[in-house]
């Protein structure tokens, strides 16, 4: 049995120590939270243990899923490497790449599992791409949600928009050419409304817009690339794929929607389908992954490397909003 606990215990933090504790092969052993009241209320709701400090925690752990605020991520997850304990530690990974690169090499080093926690890559809506060959050469992307004080910390951009950066990430196999991103601040301090435009360097262009200022919410995907446009829509768990096909039964693309004429005679059909999906728990599924790298001394899903990256770019974005308001505000 794996040694498992969790440190922090907030609104994300209950939800990891929920889904351990439904794992085969993971001894939950407990948590911590520097909040006395929220661990006693939490030992009692999940007849989960609460150990009076994180160092108490490490010693009779294996792994630990880190959930505490970013500006602790750093902290924590060094206390845990240096204590040979494998690390799951919630995105935004860090908050400066130096502390990324610092935490990575620790964790090589142990020769300990480290994974960041981007919970969209184990979304249901987002497994029917594994279906479809990726060449992308134009991604839009809106992840849009009423205000809520919970995620005020750090901006927009590390708060919501982290998530689209990395997914975009993962399937633009390529490195960026440039950035050019806009926001503003609304009812924070802190950025609450941006958007950005990623040019790669193989051509592919991606628009993000990401704000926390909306009178409604909207997690969707848009992905269109040669004969193929895919449409992921997070919050309602659907995935659709629109396509220029010869021969749609021979492709397997679904209903026939219309068909057109090319320049040069042949006819061509456009296709409707919506993609299979996996039936899932995304926490549950990304925290088994952690465990299946840990048993089986592998890569995970998403390395601290990807975390980096995801990091690093939203850390250009920002750093270019806030160049910008410096000269408006």
């Amino acid at each position: 049995m794996l040694k498992v606990g969790v440190i922090g215990a907030g609104h994300l933090g209950r939800w990891h120590i929920k889904n351990l504790q439904q794992i085969e092969g993971v001894e939950f052993v407990g948590f911590f939270d520097s909040d006395v009241e929220r661990a006693k209320e939490i030992s009692k709701e999940y007849k989960a243990s609460a150990a009076a400090s994180m160092e108490e925690l490490l010693e009779n752990c294996a792994a630990i899923s880190i959930v505490v605020p970013t500006s602790a991520h750093y902290e924590v997850a060094r206390a845990a490497l240096n204590r040979n304990v494998h690390v799951f530690c919630e995105k935004p990974f860090m908050e400066t790449t130096a502390e990324a690169d610092e935490i990575i090499a620790l964790a090589k080093s142990q020769n300990l599992v480290l994974q960041v926690g981007h919970i969209e890559r184990f979304n249901p809506a987002l497994s029917g791409l594994r279906e479809i060959p990726m060449n992308p050469m134009f991604i839009e992307s809106h992840r849009i949600a009423p205000f809520n004080p919970r995620g005020i910390d750090v901006a927009v951009i590390l708060d919501l928009m982290i998530h689209d950066i990395d997914i975009i990430l993962s399937i633009v196999h390529s490195d960026i050419d440039r950035i050019d991103a806009a926001g503003a601040p609304i009812l924070t301090d802190s950025i609450d409304i941006a958007n950005a435009r990623i040019k790669f360097k193989n051509g592919c262009v991606a628009n993000i817009t990401a704000s926390r200022v909306s009178n409604k919410q909207m997690r969707k995907l848009r992905i269109f690339q040669k004969d193929a446009y895919i449409s992921v829509d997070f919050l309602k768990n659907k995935t659709e794929l629109y396509s220029l096909v010869d021969n749609p039964q021979k492709r397997g693309r679904g209903i026939t929607l219309a068909e057109i004429e090319m320049p040069d005679g042949r006819k061509k059909k456009i296709t409707y389908k919506r993609l299979k999906k996996d039936s899932a728990n995304a926490m549950l599924e990304e925290l088994r992954a952690f465990v299946y790298a840990i048993q089986n001394n592998s890569q995970p899903p998403v390395t601290g490397e990807d975390g980096k990256r995801a990091l690093e770019t939203a850390i250009r974005i920002e750093a270019q909003i806030k160049a910008a308001l410096t000269r408006l505000l």
